[in-house]
């Protein structure tokens, strides 16, 4: 007994519609749409995360320069009581000089802290703004992601039940018994259940076939399968 050559169409049929299948699958489930969804949602969590960190730059730097501010005043006051001889006093006036001073310090401290943080956030302002075009850009893809899916499930949709007719036609041209065979291997074998030989090696296991083997399936009884995968051969 030999096997019917279009077992081989039926076979690779049944692969593309497993294909088909699965990808249905995927397609029902939004797994492309929830990845899409997650990778934007991310991205706005970590540009959200940058905008926190400017607020609290500019909460500290308001403070700094009040602080700057405030400290510039009294030293300004010092002075005008260091200069309008309200003070005689050698001992008192060598005591606002070095509180002055000491103010002067307090200030160039600020400024410098207040210059720091400035640096600092523009440097975090670069990064938000290619935060904020990488958060554009990933929720124009899940729109696009979100209609490309609606319209390739329908296309696969399509091709399944174009498939499923064709297979139906081809599988009534195979024998029945050869057919149930070919469909026990399939759920057996992670969906192959015949392969063509060629040149001696079977295709579904990439095994090569001994001369004895060989021999053994070209004179076989039954249906010839592979000595070594046990699938349905068509020689």
């Amino acid at each position: 007994m030999t096997a019917d050559h279009r077992l081989l169409d039926l076979q690779a049929l049944d692969l593309t519609i497993d294909r088909l299948t699965r990808r249905r699958h995927t397609l029902e489930a939004e797994e492309d749409l929830i990845a899409a969804r997650a990778e934007a949602d991310a991205a706005e969590a970590a540009f959200g995360e940058l905008r926190l960190q400017i607020d609290a730059i500019d909460r500290d730097n308001a403070k700094l320069e009040h602080e700057i501010d405030s400290i510039g005043q009294k030293r300004a006051a010092e002075e005008v009581r260091m200069y309008d001889g309200s003070v005689a006093n050698a001992k008192e006036l060598e005591a606002m000089g070095r509180e002055v001073e000491n103010l002067k310090r307090r200030t160039t401290d600020r400024e410098d802290e207040l210059l720091a943080a400035l640096e600092v956030r523009e440097g975090i302002e670069v990064r938000a703004k290619d935060a904020e075009a990488r958060v554009t850009e990933l929720r124009t893809r899940v729109e696009q992601v979100s209609a490309d899916t609606t319209t390739e499930l329908s296309t696969v949709r399509a091709d399944l039940e174009r498939h499923a007719g064709e297979r139906a036609s081809l599988a009534e041209q195979i024998a029945p018994d050869l057919l149930e065979l070919y469909d026990e291997l399939r759920a057996q074998k992670k969906g192959v259940g015949a392969a063509a030989l060629v040149d001696g090696v079977c295709q579904g296991c990439h095994e090569t076939l001994s001369a004895v083997e060989l021999d053994h399936v070209k004179h076989a009884d039954g249906v010839p399968r592979c000595e070594h995968c046990r699938r349905i051969l068509v020689l």
